[in-house]
């Protein structure tokens, strides 16, 4: 039996996540305010959808696939009971493009993924597929070789656990940062990530560590 994944937005990060674990064999629900317009997509796709709640509770693993600016209404939406023992995977930037360039809505003493752990104080938070785009959060194709995924989180299993996803997903490696404070500095490079994709005129770029 496949395993069984919530998937938390159905924005253009959601729906990639959505197919790419369906396509590894996992069986997905993708959470949506409206699930009865996603249902066609929904079918093509070959996952489920329904409401966020249906997805916080599908299975033992999650992804927070949302607008940072949406991730508290969210969970309220969802019931942070749902996620009790769950893998959460937060993909979410607290992004602001109000003023045309990317920017932070707060940041360097907290972060989103602060906010999603404590909030989901029973779940097992890892920031994760934050730092690349969405076409490229399964299965990357670079020009160079695949970099590592960067991660965080407060749980050595659930790191653990992440790295076997990804892994199967697609990424040779992680690189493991730090606890969920590290959030703040993986959130940072977001909008860097965004103006150097200006200069680069490409969405297919990632940061990445040498030694």
């Amino acid at each position: 039996m496949a395993d069984k994944i919530g998937i938390l937005g159905s924005g253009d990060v959601g729906r990639a996540l959505a197919t790419g674990f369906a396509r590894h064999g996992w069986d997905v629900l993708v959470g949506t305010r409206s699930p009865d317009e996603l249902a066609a997509w929904a079918e093509e796709a070959g996952v489920a959808a329904g409401s966020f709640a249906d997805a916080a509770g599908y299975g033992d693993v999650a992804v927070l696939a949302v607008r940072g600016d949406a991730v508290e209404d969210v969970l309220d939406l969802a019931g942070a009971e749902r996620f009790t023992g769950t893998l959460v995977l937060d993909a979410t930037n607290p992004l602001d493009f109000s003023t045309g360039d990317a920017h932070l809505l707060f940041g360097g003493t907290d972060s989103l993924g602060e906010r999603v752990q404590a909030t989901l104080a029973d779940a097992y938070v890892v920031k994760c597929f934050n730092t690349v785009s969405n076409a490229q959060m399964v299965d990357p194709e670079f020009e160079a070789e695949t970099p590592p995924m960067f991660i965080c989180g407060d749980h050595t299993d659930a790191k653990a656990k992440t790295a076997e996803i990804l892994a199967d997903l697609g990424w040779p490696e992680v690189r493991d940062v730090g606890d969920i404070r590290s959030a703040r500095y993986l959130e940072a490079l977001v909008p860097l990530w965004v103006r150097l994709a200006g200069d680069l005129e490409t969405y297919g770029h990632a940061f990445t560590v040498v030694q």
